[in-house]
């Protein structure tokens, strides 16, 4: 296309150029740009989250520390505060007309009974905090598996069931099938 031709050509013209497709090598570096674009877009997100995660450790151990910090403080003053109620409990108890013997065992039953309810719960939080629907999901996508940690020997468990197998199970554990 010559100058003249450029400056006659209509602005419909260069609407139908836009609409046809670009070369080739155009098209690849347009692509290879965008390429680059989503990589670099990643990259930073990845950074963004490993900074995240970083810092959220961070916050999480400090906190830490200082809860447990707060827990020795709160479990040495409930000590006392324990001991100074069981003392005061018994000598009540022994000015109500019962021995020394028993305004003891009283606050001992006492005690025990706290400690008993305070051990269940421990338990209770800790059966909590196994974790076990993630478990659950784990396995469900082949990424965990408990039953591979239940099995010693390495063989797969051997059904009751099946009558061909048996023998064969019995042998492995060194009994005699009479």
């Amino acid at each position: 296309m010559t100058e003249e031709q450029r400056k006659q050509s209509t602005p419909g013209d260069d609407e139908a150029d836009a609409g046809k497709p670009p070369h080739l090598d155009e098209s690849v570096r347009r692509v290879g740009k965008a390429g680059r674009e989503v990589l670099g877009s990643g990259r930073d997100t990845g950074r963004a989250l490993r900074k995240l995660v970083a810092a959220d450790l961070a916050l999480a151990r400090g906190a830490t520390g200082r809860a447990l910090f707060w827990a020795a403080v709160g479990i040495i003053f409930g000590a006392s505060a324990w001991l100074l109620v069981m003392g005061a409990t018994v000598a009540v108890l022994q000015t109500a007309g019962l021995s020394w013997l028993a305004s003891i065992s009283i606050a001992a039953g006492i005690s025990l009974a706290v400690t008993g309810l305070a051990a269940w719960r421990v338990f209770v939080f800790f059966e909590m905090a196994a974790l076990k629907a993630t478990r659950r999901q784990l396995a469900r996508l082949g990424w965990f598996d408990d039953s591979e940690d239940d099995d010693e020997d390495g063989d797969p468990p051997v059904a009751a069931s099946t009558a061909g197998t048996a023998p064969a199970a019995s042998a492995r554990n060194g009994s005699v099938a009479s």
